[in-house]
């Protein structure tokens, strides 16, 4: 019995030690947004046009070798991969998006059928503009200004697997299909969270743009 309550004991202490980190390593700038409507199982928000920092990889993948190659790329412009070798401070969230014709207008580099590459960005913190930005050292990554959109958002806890996020994506899609929102463009997953984060303490999201 005294090593039952030993076991449960550290254990408690281990998840709440957990938490503290993922408390404490979960503060970065977040995308700035008002919120228009919550709806049933989703919300509308505006976002200002913003800066991001993006790159173009293969593989459509949002827990593995594509989603963390492009996480890696950007995370090196922001850790001093710039002309400037200045620290640019971490934001969230870390978008993905496959490519398509509408991100390829602003990635000239985006020569590939939709669906076989992502776009993964960074939100450039709101102090910066073009002019400020350093420029980065690696030709991969692009900095854009993406204009004003009108965004649909689902959130969801726990671990960012590819068939959770099929699922709430479906759910989205069938959510503004029976509010009559029609939807442009594709699918983006927005992380908040380090990887270390416990899964109960995550904040991930699927958004599309709409009219």
């Amino acid at each position: 019995m005294k090593i039952f309550l030993l076991t449960l004991l550290t254990l408690a202490v281990l998840i709440t030690i957990w938490s503290l980190i993922g408390y404490f390593t979960s503060n970065a700038e977040q995308a700035k947004y008002s919120v228009i409507k919550k709806a049933d199982g989703y919300e509308i928000r505006n976002y200002p046009a913003h800066i991001v920092a993006q790159t173009l990889v293969e593989g459509v993948d949002v827990n593995g070798d594509a989603f963390n190659k492009g996480f890696s790329i950007i995370a090196g412009y922001i850790f001093g991969g710039n002309v400037k070798k200045e620290n640019i401070a971490m934001t969230a969230p870390v978008i993905a998006q496959d490519s398509s014709e509408k991100i390829a207008m602003t990635v000239p580099v985006t020569a590939r059928a939709a669906g076989t590459s992502q776009v993964v960005s960074f939100v450039m913190p709101s102090g910066y503009t073009l002019a400020t930005l350093p420029t980065p050292t690696d030709s991969r990554i692009q900095l854009v200004e993406v204009p004003e959109q009108k965004i649909a958002a689902l959130t969801f806890s726990w671990y960012r697997t590819d068939s959770r996020f099929e699922e709430m994506q479906e759910q989205l899609f069938a959510d503004l299909a029976r509010d009559n929102i029609e939807i442009i463009g594709t699918p983006i997953f927005a992380g908040y969270n380090p990887p270390w984060t416990p899964p109960w303490m995550t904040r991930n999201e699927i958004m599309i743009q709409i009219k």
